[in-house]
Parts: C-alpha cells; sequence; structure tokens
C-alpha cells in the first residue's frame, strides 16, 4: 500500500527565554494534513524540527527542502516502513501541502521586497508590467540579476533599486550580496598601494569573492528554497493569515475609530453597558470581559477582537453613525466566511 503524506510546514519567530522578554529566534514545524482537524493542535502531532538563534529563516528552509526532495529522496523513492494496524509494509510520500506563518514571515517564503516595491504583489501584480515576471525563467532571472549587480560599481544603489523596481528580495543570498558589496567599497576607497585600480580589475576580484563565497554552489542553489520545490507553489501555498490580516487589521482599526467616535460624545459607559447585556453564551469565543475591554481599548489583542467583531453592530447601534454601523455588519460578514471549523458536506465540497 502506498499512502501520500501532505505535510503542513510551520515557521515563525518566538521568544522562548526566561530571564529576557524578547530574543527573537526561528522555529520550524511540521504537521500531517490527513489528521482530523482537531487533532491538529495536539503537541503530540506536531513534529519540531529545528530552532536556531542565527541561521535566517530561508537558510532553514533550504535545510527543510534538502532533507524532503534531496538527501533523503523521500518525495521521489518514498519511505518504507511498519504499519502496525494492518501488519505490512506501506510506502509513504510526503510533500509539501503549504507553509503556514504569519504576514511577514510568508513575505521572506516568497522573496517578497516590501509594500514600497514597485511590483510588490505576486496576486494582482499591483504597480506595474508583468509580462516578463510571470514566465518561470523570467522570474528566477531578477534574483540572478543582483547577483550580476553584486559585482559592478555602484552595486548598493543597482541592488536597492532593484528591490524596489521588481519587489524581490532573496533573503538566503543577502550575506553574500552584503559581503561583496562591502568588498567592493573597501576597493574603491583603498585601491592597492601603488596606484588606484581600474573597474575592470574590481570586477574580476568581485567576481572571483563571489565564487568563493559560494562554495562551488550554482546560483540557483542561492535562490530561494521553497521556489521549484515539488508539489509546492510558494505565491499560491501561503494561505492568507487571519490573525494579523483581519484581527489585527480591518478589525482593529476599524475598532479604534469607533471608539474614538463613542468617547466623543461620552457615550462609553452607554458601550460597556451593552456589551455586558450581551449573551455571552451563543457566542463561538471566550466569554467578553466588558470591564477589561473598556479599560484597556487600546490594547486589545485578537481574541478580543474575535468576540467583538460578532457582537459589535448590535452594542453599538443609536451610538455611532449608521455608515459605521455599516462597516461593522461587513466585517460581520466576511468574519463568518473566514471561521468555518468545520465542513458540514465534505463529499460536496471536494467534488
Amino acid at each position: 500500500m502506498v499512502y501520500t503524506v501532505p505535510l503542513i510546514i510551520f515557521m515563525d519567530d518566538v521568544s522562548g527565554n526566561i530571564s529576557k522578554q524578547w530574543n527573537k529566534h526561528f522555529v520550524m514545524y511540521m504537521s500531517n494534513a490527513n489528521l482530523q482537524h482537531e487533532m491538529l493542535d495536539w503537541e503530540f502531532f506536531v513534529w519540531f524540527i529545528t530552532s536556531s538563534l542565527h541561521a535566517s529563516p530561508m537558510e532553514l528552509m533550504h535545510a527543510m527542502k534538502q532533507s524532503i526532495s534531496y538527501v533523503s529522496k523521500a518525495s521521489t523513492l518514498g519511505i518504507i516502513t511498519w504499519d502496525c494496524q494492518d501488519q505490512e509494509e506501506v510506502m509513504l510520500v510526503p510533500y509539501a501541502l503549504f507553509l503556514g506563518g504569519d504576514n511577514p514571515m510568508q513575505a521572506k517564503e516568497c522573496s517578497q521586497g516590501g509594500l514600497n516595491c514597485n511590483y510588490y504583489c505576486w496576486t494582482c501584480h499591483a504597480g506595474g508590467l508583468k509580462e516578463y515576471k510571470e514566465t518561470e525563467a523570467g522570474y528566477c532571472s531578477l534574483f540572478k540579476n543582483q547577483f550580476e549587480m553584486a559585482v559592478c560599481s555602484g552595486a548598493s544603489m543597482k541592488i536597492q533599486a532593484s528591490v524596489s523596481s521588481m519587489g524581490i528580495c532573496n533573503s538566503l543570498s543577502l550575506s553574500i550580496l552584503n559581503t561583496v558589496v562591502e568588498m567592493g567599497k573597501w576597493l574603491c576607497r583603498q585601491g592597492s598601494r601603488n596606484r588606484v585600480l581600474q573597474e575592470s580589475e574590481i570586477e574580476a576580484m568581485l567576481e572571483k569573492e563571489l565564487t568563493e563565497l559560494l562554495g562551488g554552489k550554482d546560483l540557483n542553489d542561492m535562490l530561494n528554497p521553497p521556489l521549484g520545490m515539488e508539489g509546492i507553489n510558494i505565491h499560491m501555498d501561503t494561505p492568507t493569515e487571519i490573525l494579523h490580516t483581519i484581527l489585527l487589521g480591518i478589525v482593529k482599526y476599524f475598532w479604534g475609530k469607533t471608539v474614538h467616535l463613542i468617547e466623543k460624545v461620552k457615550l462609553l459607559d452607554l458601550f460597556q453597558s451593552h456589551l455586558d447585556l450581551i449573551e455571552h453564551d451563543v457566542l463561538n469565543t471566550p466569554n467578553l470581559d466588558p470591564d477589561y475591554i473598556c479599560c484597556y481599548k487600546g490594547n486589545l489583542i485578537g481574541k478580543h477582537f474575535k468576540s467583538l467583531v460578532q457582537v459589535m453592530p448590535f452594542v453599538i447601534h443609536d451610538l455611532v453613525p449608521q455608515t459605521v454601523i455599516d462597516g461593522w455588519t461587513t466585517i460581520g460578514e466576511l468574519i463568518v466566511l473566514l471561521w468555518h471549523m468545520k465542513i458540514e458536506d465534505l463529499e460536496g465540497y471536494l467534488v
């Protein structure tokens, strides 16, 4: 029997220190997507892969890709193991289903250059022309162009302009690029003891340094590891992260504006009373705490916004303009679509 094993790969920056409040390090986990939904959160079914204070996220991703695709060849040859229930040998074929994480981490995984770039979105291609970058060869060439710029004069400004105009920032090769750029600056300032180095000589020295830093690897090995990874499209298989995109995004800022309007007419006490009268038992969230929410209204977190968004159209009635109520109603309709914890008609869903 052959079984496919879809893997959910999660990576994020965390702090596990006791003596210091924040000391960022990166961790990576895997889960088996074949498991039932409620089991995915159980500690027993979460496989810790690696953690590092010093390695970048893309370096960790590169090691993960090698362990699946290159070293063990598990994704192509499979893994022979023993099925203790059916008492027979079986073959497991693992593959990456999608990469979970918050928005900043998923931006790193997609080599996204930031919202200030002209071409900052690989979903809608906002900001400029897209024909060349839509092709596989064109997209890969955008990474390699930065290596070519690193050995030229004015490399720092050229690479920065490339990131801004193309929206591509490959964090895996960033340390190598920075080393070559800094060496180029030093050579331009210092030259040799007897004469000023020509631009062609500097480029030759930088190309030699770049070759040594690559350590015999091809430029393709220094690109974003998920690119070309079998079974996964990094731009499609990074699901939207609801916490930062919705709760700490749209809901948080709309909440701030709503509270400002309520305080402006001095009706915060009445709002708190409305919130206290809500029937908490019918909500699919932790119980609302009106005293805490109104006292620390500027420091709420995701779980508070998840509760508030379900009841806001009711508790702000007659307290704010109708346009604000309509806004909360629209957000509530969006939230209903996002938080589907169970697929009722699985057969119909799979059709």
